[in-house]
């Protein structure tokens, strides 16, 4: 047993002290696993944790830039609201305006070959524009008799007729109309409703076109012109007439196909673009966009107070931007365009 000391077992206190050292050991080490494995979960736990927080933070942040940074502008340069119907900031216009009570005049002129247009402009209007307003429809015509017979219109909608002389040609009725307008507010327009809107005949409501309209001063944007660089816009650029527009000035390009506002501002407007035809009349001179020349110029020296999208004057183009909703469609100018197209 000599060759072997390290084998001999010991007896008494020695042997319990041993005992407890290994018990000893032993229970250090179940600690130290113990301690180890919590710390190994934490760090397989800790990154998952992490990497969940940063995607929700993530997430977070895209839908702030997306509200941020809106995918069209709602907005003029100048601050005032450019219109699209289904945004939030429209919504908020109905509802301000929705719980008063408002009349609304809508204004067309009926001449010539464009009364077959008026049915369709008008039961199409009954259902779309300003649904559940109070709406007189105002018909300047040279044949009161293309209404013959009455169209039936829904409660609180009414009609009247303006006979006006018989104006044969679309020039002679483009150098008119403003002189025409501005009489017609006057009498009996201003005495009977407190937003008129001015509308081609030959167009179609085909979505709704509510209260995020009404404006002081309400312009609509030429859809063919949307997006386009300045120096494509076709302002009157020859010196002599009065709608003349020059280089450092404009900031879009309205189309005369639908704008309106308070009575008292569409009066100055009517009366402001009738007396610049009237003097480049004189002087053997028209603008090559006819009043549509002169009601950007106007609208540059009186930026409009509410500008809408192209949602509220569109026609098929291969120019024209695509919308969320077209709102109201020009039949005339589509099918102009499809001209040229072919």
């Amino acid at each position: 047993m000599a060759l072997f000391p390290f084998c001999k077992m010991s007896t008494g206190p020695v042997r319990v002290a041993r005992i407890q050292l290994v018990l000893y050991c032993f229970l250090l080490s179940l600690i130290i696993y113990f301690l180890n494995g919590r710390k190994a979960a934490v760090s397989v736990e800790s990154p998952h944790r992490a990497l969940g927080k940063e995607k929700q933070s993530l997430k977070t942040d895209m839908m702030i830039i997306k509200e941020a940074v809106p995918q069209t502008p709602l907005e003029t340069p100048w601050g005032a609201p450019l219109v699209w119907g289904d945004t939030r900031k429209s919504a908020r216009r109905r509802a301000k305006f929705a719980q008063q009570e408002i009349r609304t005049g809508l204004l067309a002129f009926v001449v010539g070959t464009y009364a077959h247009f008026i049915r369709r402009f008008l039961s199409s209007a009954e259902t779309y524009f300003l649904p559940g307003q109070m709406v007189t429809y105002y018909i300047l015509t040279d044949n009161p008799r293309s209404l013959d017979p009455p169209i039936e219109l829904g409660p609180e909608r009414e009609l009247k007729v303006v006979p006006i002389a018989e104006l044969p040609g679309w020039d002679r009725l483009a150098r008119r109309r403003m002189a025409l307008l501005t009489d017609a507010i006057k009498n009996p327009i201003s005495k009977e409703v407190e937003y008129i809107f001015c509308a081609d005949i030959d167009q179609e409501f085909v979505a709704p076109v509510g209260e995020e309209i009404l404006g002081d001063l309400v312009a609509t944007l030429h859809p063919e012109l949307y997006g386009m660089p300045r120096n494509a816009f076709p302002y009157e650029v020859e010196e002599v007439s009065s709608a003349c527009v020059e280089e450092d000035e404009g900031d879009y390009y309205y189309t005369s196909e639908l704008y309106g506002g308070l009575v008292s501002e569409m009066h100055k407007l009517a009366q402001v673009c009738s007396l610049l035809i009237l003097q480049d009349q004189a002087n053997g001179v028209m603008a090559r966009g006819l009043e549509e020349s002169y009601l950007n110029r106007y609208l540059i020296d009186h930026r409009p107070t509410c500008v809408l999208s192209p949602e509220y004057s569109w026609w098929d183009s291969a120019l024209a931007p695509d919308v969320p909703v077209q709102r109201l469609v020009s039949l005339g100018r589509q099918r102009e365009a499809y001209d040229k197209e072919t």
